[in-house]
């Protein structure tokens, strides 16, 4: 059970959180959640557990299958526990990652169905986006390798804003620009720790041809890279703030994370402990959607006054 649960990063939980961003826009200024909201929001909370559990699953398998992650947590690179990847380690085989991986997908489709049949609102863009995202998650690392076509960066984030913006059609029924301006800032989270792990794993990337870009451009070119997303987190709140699509409050709030942004990139790319870096990376999401919560409570109870 330990390996399986290695094998399905069940200890990473940080795209989870998303459920709660969503529905802490809806519970100020009435003070309440339809019961039909809360049913269809605990459903997809876990079936999006079972989802990107078999999307791990089958990452797995194919960095196994192509040698990246033996190259990545081999015992040349000391700072990666190979015992986060039971396939390395020998805990599991590949058939019997395969059948989790199948058994945890369908298990996810189930119940994101029934977060869809239960739900009180069933708006034709979330329902799109939940198909999207089911398929596309699946296809991420195995079938169509999505992260080995150039396009790893972009999904990292976008399954964060996909699972915000998901809760919040079935909850609320409609689009708000406010939320997901929100949903933006939550998956960039992921994705800033996501940069450097890639940093840390260029030589198992090139070798095996997958095109992040640390492994396509050089140091310097990576350098700019996660510092041009850095301040894009920043920016955003900075740029909803001053149109007036979210409160004035709202970049300053935000501030925190923007601190450990900077401490998170000077440690990284101007000490050369990317891997401490990295770690850094999970506490300034963390504290980030603590603070995206807080935001909507904020501005809820606002316009309850």
């Amino acid at each position: 059970m330990r390996a399986y649960a290695r094998l399905g990063k069940l200890d990473v939980y940080d795209y989870y959180p998303a459920v709660a961003v969503a529905l802490s826009a809806l519970v100020l200024p009435g003070g309440r959640l339809a019961s039909e909201a809360l049913t269809a929001s605990a459903l997809f909370l876990c079936g999006s557990v079972f989802v990107i559990v078999a999307m791990v699953a089958l990452d797995d398998v194919t960095g196994y299958r192509d040698g990246s992650d033996i190259t990545n947590y081999g015992p040349d690179d000391p700072l990666r526990n190979k015992r986060r990847k039971p396939l390395v380690s020998g805990a599991l085989t590949v058939r019997q990652a395969l059948v989790f991986a199948r058994v945890t997908a369908v298990m996810g489709a189930l119940l994101w169905a029934g977060a869809a049949l239960t739900a009180p609102h069933r708006p034709t863009w979330t329902l799109v986006l939940l198909a999207v995202l089911f398929v596309v998650s699946l296809q991420y690392s195995y079938g169509l390798k999505i992260s080995y076509h150039g396009f790893q960066e972009a999904f990292i984030c976008g399954l964060g804003v996909g699972m915000v913006m998901a809760t919040y059609g079935l909850a609320a029924g409609h689009f708000s620009g406010f939320v997901l301006v929100q949903g933006v800032l939550f998956g960039l989270g992921p994705l800033m720790f996501g940069v450097y792990s890639n940093t840390n794993d260029i030589p198992g990337d090139r070798a095996v041809g997958r095109p992040t870009v640390a492994a396509l451009t050089t140091p310097r070119g990576n350098a700019v890279f996660v510092g041009a997303l850095s301040a894009a987190e920043f920016l955003l709140g900075l740029a909803a703030s001053a149109t007036g699509l979210a409160p004035w409050w709202f970049a300053p709030l935000m501030l925190p994370v923007t601190a450990l942004r900077t401490r998170q990139y000077l440690l990284g790319f101007r000490t050369g402990d990317i891997m401490r870096a990295r770690r850094i990376g999970f506490r300034a999401h963390r504290l980030g959607f603590v603070l995206l919560i807080a935001a909507n409570l904020l501005a809820g109870a606002e316009a309850a006054a």
